[in-house]
């Protein structure tokens, strides 16, 4: 196996000189960088990262766990991660725990081992007192674990807020809401509480529906959302915490025989790309996914160089009307 002596030798320098060219440190002439390159290609020798990560006690690596990275909402969290770490340097080891516990529990030992500069949290099956206890740096997406883990979000409250006004304000006074599992004490349950609650105020009658917690992973919705709508025919509205959720209702209503948005309007939450794909379009409350990534990764950076990032970050969310709740000629934005 060859080693950085090899290097040194065919390069006619020091090993110290080499390592200086590894890491970039001190002053080397260009002569001397292009020799130890040449010969790192003769010998096709690559430097060890983890131990180089070992002695500047910094790997440049972030570990992301999520539930899976076919969803289209984590599917963005993950491209817009790996783009925000690889711009600062970093790489990404991206992790999908399938919502299994035992699975996470093992991704996150894992990272430790590979000794990540920190882990942002997007799947949330375990306690929080598993993360409070986790001797690394973590970062949590739409949880509030413990005050000693930041966490950014959307504003979820405000978000249930605008698909009650926005469904009730096209006229619907008989509302359905389908959710994830509210079973995890999640910040996107937020959603449904502010989205009864609005329904409440307004006095329109809202029934509500959770889907089960493996309907992330398998995506087989089409079963149980047919059921839903067949037991509530006269419904004429459709709060979905979820665009992919609110996807198959899109696509159930219409084998069912519902016109959509005539007789049924759909809205989803997280404005993926998937919102703008589905026919008719469909509407959504857009969650700045980008945005959310960028803090994400910034902050983990900060924190692994020591220094104080927020606590929690909440960032607006904004209705996009499309098709699926209003006429065509009145979309605002396609």
């Amino acid at each position: 196996m060859t080693t950085i002596k090899d290097v040194a030798k065919l390069a006619g320098v020091s090993v110290t000189t080499v390592s200086r060219v590894f890491n970039n440190r001190g002053y080397l002439s260009d002569e001397v960088r292009r020799n130890v390159a040449a010969a790192m290609e003769e010998l096709d020798y690559h430097p060890n990262d983890l131990a180089r990560s070992l002695h500047n006690q910094q790997s440049h690596i972030i570990g992301l766990i999520v539930p899976t990275v076919s969803h289209p909402f984590f599917g963005e969290v993950a491209h817009y991660v790996e783009g925000f770490a690889y711009k600062w340097s970093y790489k990404v080891l991206i992790c999908n725990s399938l919502r299994d516990a035992d699975k996470e529990r093992e991704y996150i030992a894992m990272l430790r081992r590979s000794q990540v500069d920190g882990i942002i949290m997007g799947s949330h099956i375990l306690d929080t007192k598993d993360y409070a206890s986790m001797k690394c740096r973590v970062l949590s997406l739409d949880r509030e674990i413990s005050p000693q883990i930041p966490y950014i979000c959307c504003d979820n409250y405000r978000g249930g807020e605008l698909a009650a006004e926005h469904l009730i304000g096209q006229g619907c006074r008989d509302l359905l809401h389908i959710s994830g599992s509210l079973t995890v004490p999640m910040l996107s349950n937020l959603r449904t509480e502010a989205f009864i609650a609005a329904c409440g105020a307004a006095g329109i009658p809202c029934r509500c529906y959770e889907l089960p917690d493996t309907s992330i992973a398998s995506f087989q919705e089409n079963t149980v959302i047919r059921d839903i709508l067949t037991e509530n025919p006269r419904a004429d509205g459709v709060f979905c915490t979820s665009d992919i959720s609110a996807a198959t209702v899109l696509s159930t209503a219409i084998g069912l025989g519902r016109r959509v948005p005539g007789d049924l309007k759909v809205l989803g939450f997280d404005g993926s790309f998937l919102s703008a794909l589905t026919i008719p379009q469909l509407s959504s409350i857009r969650q700045p996914i980008e945005t959310i990534c960028r803090y994400a990764v910034e902050y983990l950076i900060r924190m692994s160089q020591g220094e104080l990032v927020p606590s929690k970050t909440i960032l607006p969310v904004e209705l996009v009307a499309r098709e699926s709740t209003q006429a065509a000629s009145h979309t605002l934005e396609t």
